[in-house]
């Protein structure tokens, strides 16, 4: 039930409801149920759980009124800036642009963290939210439990919660897929495997460790103690993240147990939000050796399942650079096998990763537009290819002018996959 209090210097606003779905659109969108402080200077959003999950300035100070601050589930800020809109959404195929406060691959955006206006956000909304429950007076009881409850969700606590839900998961995720922007990042992570195939020279972001198996009963362990951690906020979701780097690798009876007891006990397809998602890694060997069954099934279960892999290059000289136990010839045909599954089935994507670098050997570019434009008479709307670039905290105006021209010429929507962690 929706209630409100207005002082005429603060409006707080429970329960208010966004958009059921996700939408591509270029202004700020608010997602699933949520509850609002609005100030003078400032607009606090609160999940079902009361702990914030947004805020933005009001003050002439703020970068851009349109632009805004998330706060995630791994405790973490990120500022979406529009940075002109169109440029944006040409290079990553969404409105807003994700600012990290860590280090990445990104190669375009701002330092949106060492503006003023954005430090007193995320350093002091919580003193702020104290200062406004002392504030206030004669509200009503649900907005009284409501204040009492949001500022008992101190940043000590938040940090707690996330720190519980990497022991759930048995560690951090390092990297979500690139896939996972169609809604916002906004993913539950359940892992059913360790590890990956490979172990790549060139990659920063995997584990060491061998790839391994959860058991059935650790993956029900898992599912009960993240609906128990998200708590009332579960129905804000309507997404699962199958981890960690190859779930894609843990074959077709663990993916569909996994995938069918996520629905069941998430409630997934129930929530505020319409549809529901399943996103995984998977690797060349992975793909190639998969099951045809647990693609039928997987069509059949989600709204959309999205899988993205890893080929890295088509040419054998960085393949070997890269370190990248694999060769051509694989990955031409597992590009074959991803285009053949997008065309069969109507519910799932299969999306692929490339790198990009100023020091890669000259067959690289060459054989990457072999396979994304030689191979299709037309455009295709559906087979996302990702450019990754290798390098870490290094914008560069060369890589930018390099990822346009290769988009320019791909027949496959082609987007920079910009890397980051829950």
């Amino acid at each position: 039930m929706k209630e409100s209090y207005d002082n005429k210097d603060t409006l707080i606003t429970l329960y208010k409801e966004g958009s059921d779905s996700y939408t591509k659109i270029s202004f700020p969108i608010r997602y699933g149920v949520y509850s609002e402080i609005r100030t003078r200077d400032a607009v606090l959003h609160f999940n079902l759980n009361h702990e914030i999950v947004r805020a933005v300035g009001r003050t002439r100070q703020w970068i851009h009124p349109n632009e805004w601050l998330k706060h995630t589930r791994g405790d973490d800020w990120v500022y979406y800036s529009n940075g002109g809109y169109a440029g944006v959404f040409e290079a990553t195929g969404e409105y807003y642009l994700p600012n990290l406060q860590y280090p990445t691959n990104a190669i375009i955006g701002g330092k949106p963290f060492k503006e003023p206006a954005v430090k007193r956000l995320t350093q002091g909304w919580h003193q702020r939210l104290l200062g406004i429950r002392q504030s206030v007076n004669g509200v009503p009881s649900p907005v009284g439990r409501f204040l009492d409850q949001a500022c008992a969700n101190t940043p000590e606590i938040l940090g707690q919660r996330a720190r519980q839900l990497f022991e759930i998961s048995g560690g951090r995720v390092t990297v979500m897929p690139p896939d996972a922007r169609h809604v916002d990042y906004d993913i539950i992570p359940l892992t059913i495997s360790q590890g990956c195939l490979y172990k790549c020279r060139f990659c920063r972001i995997k584990t060491d460790l061998p790839f391994a198996l959860k058991t059935k009963d650790e993956i029900t362990e898992q599912i009960l103690a993240l609906k128990q951690l998200y708590n009332k906020d579960i129905a804000n979701y309507n997404s699962v993240f199958l981890g960690e780097h190859d779930a894609l690798a843990a074959g077709r009876e663990l993916i569909v147990f996994a995938a069918e007891q996520s629905l069941a006990l998430l409630g997934l397809d129930r929530a505020n939000l319409g549809g529901s998602n399943l996103f995984l890694f998977g690797s060349v060997d992975s793909l190639l050796n998969a099951d045809p069954d647990l693609f039928d099934r997987l069509n059949r279960l989600f709204s959309h399942t999205y899988i993205n892999i890893g080929l890295e290059s088509a040419d054998q000289e960085t393949l070997d650079k890269l370190g990248k136990p694999i060769t051509v010839a694989q990955v031409e045909q597992t590009f074959k096998t991803i285009q053949t599954i997008n065309d069969k089935y109507p519910n799932i994507e299969i999306t692929c990763n490339f790198i990009m670098d100023e020091s890669l050997p000259k067959g690289h570019y060459p054989s990457f537009l072999r396979l994304v434009r030689e191979n299709f008479s037309h455009a295709k709307p559906k087979g996302t290819v990702y450019l990754s670039p290798l390098a870490i905290n290094q914008p560069s105006r060369e890589m930018v002018f390099k990822f346009n021209h290769l988009k320019c010429l791909s027949r496959l929507p082609t987007f920079l996959y910009i890397i980051q962690r829950l």
